[in-house]
């Protein structure tokens, strides 16, 4: 059967494939693309999570895409609107109908005697083999595992009596009203379930090893608002976008200038909304630094409230065991639980887990060197969208989606079929993601490293990477182009048949 052939396949549709859509139609009008997604709907890793709370962790204003204006009155937005906000995008943009649904891709392979990659893929629940190709394979799958969390083995679990879960794999057959809850973490998704849970709960737990920062954010941003009021929809949500994006930019800097007073302002400010007899320096006070893991958000103090109302504790200690009715803890405390959720994180899977190869040469990310943070060195006519860890992923997405169309209209420009960045500096061993969080750290094997000056430094400052995909050179001296001429005459005459009108593909 002869492979569907697109210009453009982009492989995801959640918020990333989506942009990445909005873009190619828009800037690359001409260009014909796919939306290859593996599950059943659009959405992404807000169609995956279903757990009680779930919700963003950064402002809407920036979460949201420029072109489709966030609208809701809240900042902080809970899952179920922003899915329905992802979906009502690709519908308002016909976007809808290039995605093939329960389409995973298991393989990539390109070839430089045609410049084209052979993308083959799984199909419905039997896994039927399909082949697309393409000229860019544009990589919209985020960095984690879908179908497998970290869910490390704990002693004595066929021993306890109730319910295991982790919220990666949460449906609505699970059970928690007046039940005593442990929660096993301390990130986002431990802080987003505890509060949430409490209200039906009998009690809620969250057992931690180590603290993380917490931080309050009001859920509804006022000045955000008054803007709205005073200003047409498409200038106040740039405006109100600006304000969150100069106030990340801020306050990165000043927790990588001065790391302890920042410290000292989160647990100042944490105490002054928690009991006196809350121990915030023994559940609160991580021994890194503000932002060498991600910060936690919670809106409008929910986590700090249900600690003040008793619904909510937080015990920091070590497992020793499960037991029959709870966890025994090794300082010799014992809680009980009817529900344990082990929200212990996520496993990193770059490019959807797919094999990628190159010329017939199997290709090991963590060999590589980011360029400019979502191309990788020595593999051709690729964008892999990684968002920020300091920020909301849609900006980092949206200047990735902007610089591929922008390097296609380029290559057609200089009638380049093929470009491919080839490292020409020295390699630092920072990981693209640059975080020392758990899940990072267990993958750091897998990562493509940076290198020690732009464009191959990952740069966590949206200002900064506006400027480097915007207005920077597209030759850069490290980008290898390919001219048309390097392909065969022969393949080159079929790859003009594949691209008449009647075999275009939507």
């Amino acid at each position: 059967m002869t492979p569907e052939h697109v210009d453009v396949l982009v492989v995801g549709a959640g918020i990333s494939g989506i942009c990445a859509a909005y873009y190619l139609q828009t800037k690359c009008p001409n260009k014909t693309y796919t939306i290859l997604e593996g599950r059943n709907a659009i959405g992404g890793t807000w169609d995956l999570f279903r757990y009680p709370g779930i919700r963003s962790d950064s402002d809407m204003y920036t979460l949201g895409f420029s072109f489709n204006p966030w609208l809701d009155g809240k900042s902080i937005s809970d899952g179920e609107t922003i899915l329905n906000y992802v979906r009502t995008t690709a519908d308002k943009f016909d976007i809808k109908r290039h995605i093939r649904f329960n389409h995973y891709v298991v393989k990539a392979e390109w070839s430089s005697e045609t410049a084209t990659w052979t993308v083959t893929v799984e199909t419905g629940s039997d896994k039927t083999p399909v082949t697309f190709t393409c000229n860019f394979l544009h990589l919209c799958s985020g960095y984690y595992d879908y179908d497998n969390p970290y869910r490390p083995e704990f002693a004595g679990e066929d021993q306890f009596q109730g319910q295991i879960i982790h919220p990666q794999h949460w449906d609505d057959s699970v059970e928690y009203t007046d039940k005593n809850v442990v929660i096993i973490g301390s990130g986002a998704t431990a802080v987003t379930l505890a509060p949430a849970m409490s209200d039906r709960a009998k009690h809620v737990t969250m057992l931690q090893r180590s603290p993380t920062y917490i931080v309050s954010m009001a859920s509804e941003d006022k000045t955000s608002q008054f803007l709205g009021r005073v200003f047409p929809s498409q200038m106040a949500h740039t405006l109100a976008r600006w304000k969150s994006i100069l106030y990340q930019i801020y306050s990165f800097g000043l927790a990588r200038w001065k790391p302890d007073t920042v410290k000292e302002e989160i647990l100042k400010m944490a105490a002054e909304e928690l009991p006196d007899d809350f121990d915030v320096h023994t559940h609160l006070n991580p021994t890194y630094n503000p932002w060498d893991q991600r910060l936690c958000l919670i809106p409008d103090s929910d986590l700090f409230h249900a600690i003040s109302a008793g619904d909510v504790s937080i015990v920091t200690d070590h497992i020793d065991t499960f037991v029959e009715d709870g966890i025994q803890l090794q300082s010799g405390e014992k809680l009980d639980a009817d529900l344990i959720v082990t929200a212990t994180g996520l496993k990193v899977k770059l490019a959807g887990g797919m094999q990628v190869i190159v010329d017939d040469e199997p290709i090991k990310f963590g060999e590589k060197v980011s360029y400019k943070g979502f191309m990788v060195s020595d593999i051709p006519n690729t964008a892999n969208t990684v968002g920020y860890s300091n920020a909301s992923w849609t900006l980092k997405a949206e200047l990735i989606a902007e610089y591929v169309c922008r390097l296609i209209n380029y290559m057609d420009k200089h009638d380049y079929v093929a470009v491919t960045p080839r490292l020409n500096t020295d390699v630092d061993d920072d990981p693209i993601i640059p975080l020392n969080s758990g899940y990072i750290n267990r993958a750091l094997a897998e990562l493509p490293k940076q290198g020690a000056e732009k464009p191959w430094r990952v740069y966590q400052n949206y200002i900064k990477d506006m400027l480097n995909t915007r207005f920077s050179r597209l030759d850069d001296g490290a980008m290898e182009f390919m001219p048309r001429t390097a392909i065969k005459p022969a393949t080159s005459q079929k790859e003009q048949r594949i691209h008449e009108p009647d075999a275009v593909i939507q």
